[in-house]
């Protein structure tokens, strides 16, 4: 059996968090798989070396000059450098993805037993909890990983996790789509599709360590979602409970002040997950939070009605040893 794993990167990326990528990507447990690397890496000037660092480090390199199609564009030049390796799965991920050891076996696994699934993957949890807005989306994952094992529209973020191969070569990203990994979920549960959401295993990631950082990101995501109404004619083939969690999530988490009444119960929750009574200070940081999404929601809808487009930022990495 064959798998590529691919890991777009963008110009903003360090040497250092690219070479802890592949240092922490090559040492998943892979079961005898054939695999290939490949990192499809956006120059950032003539400087830069990181595609050296890749290479001396054992995987595959693409180097692109240009951002065409930004994350979407990086992933479609990689599924067409590997027609002559023709995996049966690609494992996505980005060069902050910390996937547990078992994360690739158990991906594969709910594929070979879901022959209608076109991705498997896990819950998502912060390693970077070192300030309050980091801190804030950690408690925030808790509740999408809780949204998303009962929605019957999964979504996971950047498409990381393990997806058929066959869907990627045939179907492609939207280099268009301002949130690609939305865009295909959305044309594969309309097409009676689904993904599988894997239980036995974990992926660890980074949160925005500032807001105007996670300001900039959810902008991108609001955005991104008011593009996918132009599928609202294909989803009408969708089933009826992936129709309703579609329609929801792009409706309700638009108006996100209406949730505002519901942070009266975040002090006991947080005090009981995290069994540290420090952590009630979280709350204060959902409610900037939310504000903050309300003001990106709106930004992202002005923005799309007068045409205009978003831009990709950085984001500030934490070196940490995951």
């Amino acid at each position: 059996m064959k798998l590529a794993v691919v890991v777009p990167i963008s110009p903003f990326e360090s040497e250092e968090v690219v070479r802890k990528s592949i240092e922490h990507l090559k040492n998943l447990d892979y079961d005898g798989f054939d695999v290939k690397f490949v990192y499809v890496i956006d120059r950032s000037g003539d400087d830069d070396v990181r595609d050296k660092v890749a290479n001396d480090c054992g995987v595959d390199v693409i180097i692109r000059n240009d951002r065409r199609g930004k994350r979407a564009g990086a992933i479609n030049d990689a599924i067409e450098y590997l027609r002559s390796f023709n995996p049966d799965y690609v494992a996505i991920f980005d060069v902050d993805s910390r996937p547990e050891r078992n994360f690739v076996v158990e991906c594969v696994k709910a594929l070979e037993s879901c022959a209608d699934c076109y991705i498997a993957s896990s819950k998502r949890y912060i390693v970077n909890g070192v300030n309050l807005v980091s801190e804030t989306v950690e408690a925030e994952y808790y509740l999408l990983n809780f949204l998303i094992a009962r929605s019957a529209f999964k979504q996971f973020n950047g498409l990381i996790g393990v997806l058929r191969a066959d869907f990627l070569a045939n179907e492609r990203l939207r280099e268009d789509a301002v949130t690609e990994d939305a865009d295909f979920a959305t044309r594969m549960h309309a097409a009676g599709l689904k993904a599988s959401l894997v239980k036995t295993t974990k992926l660890y990631e980074e949160a925005p360590m500032s807001w105007k950082e996670l300001y900039d990101q959810r902008k991108r995501w609001y955005y991104g979602g008011l593009q996918l109404w132009r599928y609202r004619r294909r989803m009408r083939d969708a089933k009826f409970a992936v129709r309703v969690s579609w329609y929801l999530a792009l409706t309700l988490t638009y108006v996100p002040v209406i949730f505002l009444p519901l942070l009266l119960l975040a002090p006991p929750l947080l005090v009981y997950h995290y069994r540290r009574l420090s952590k009630v200070r979280v709350v204060a940081g959902l409610m900037i939070h939310t504000l903050l999404l309300q003001l990106a929601a709106i930004s992202a809808l002005i923005s799309y009605l007068r045409g205009e487009g978003v831009e990709w930022g950085k984001i500030t990495r934490i070196e940490e040893g995951r």
